[in-house]
């Protein structure tokens, strides 16, 4: 017998995505999106409200990357997650993380996470409903050590981290690995 449990945000696996983008002065900040997913072959749509620092740096750069977050950058994507690039000015930089600018778009490659999406802007969309940010995929970028022999991303050796919404907690394939909002917190007192 199920067990009623109100409005629940019940999809999982939710992907853990940590969005870059530059502002004017070529700064770089990252958000940490549970809300995001390919919504054609060649184009990803964000959930961003209007507003968040990455929001007002995508519109003004009109570029953005999409990196999958891993086990081993755990901490530092939860970071990212809880502290607001609108409320803390050294966010990237308190990570100690690198960052060079792709060469497809003119946004930031986080180094550190094995995986990034290299997208340019097609559209804000903000309706009644929902507000979102779609993207082109003009290009992937993956480590060598995260490859299979086939040359794709292999899944085993990736350890991306999943999102539940259920306990708030961060899962790869497997045993959960953290708790949300919990994992990075000791970097907000840096």
């Amino acid at each position: 017998m199920k067990k009623d449990l109100g409005l629940v945000q019940a999809v999982y696996p939710m992907p853990v995505l940590m969005v870059a983008a530059y502002d004017a002065h070529g700064k770089v900040n990252v958000m940490n999106v549970a809300w995001g997913q390919i919504c054609d072959e060649d184009k990803i749509i964000l959930f961003i409200g209007e507003g968040k620092r990455t929001w007002l740096n995508i519109q003004e750069s009109r570029a953005f990357t999409v990196s999958l977050a891993d086990e081993a950058h755990m901490d530092v994507a939860d970071f990212f997650g809880i502290a607001s690039g609108n409320r803390i000015d050294d966010k990237f930089e308190r990570t100690g993380y690198h960052a060079v600018e792709s060469d497809r778009v003119h946004a930031p490659v986080i180094q550190e996470f094995p995986v990034v999406m290299e997208c340019e802007l097609l559209e804000f969309l903000h309706t009644d409903y929902v507000d979102g940010i779609v993207g082109r995929i003009v290009n992937v970028k993956a480590e060598e050590a995260v490859l299979s022999e086939n040359g794709k991303v292999d899944p085993a050796k990736l350890h991306a981290l999943m999102f539940d919404q259920f306990q708030h907690g961060y899962y790869v394939t497997g045993p959960k690995v953290g708790q949300a909002w919990n994992a990075g917190a000791a970097l907000m007192k840096k």
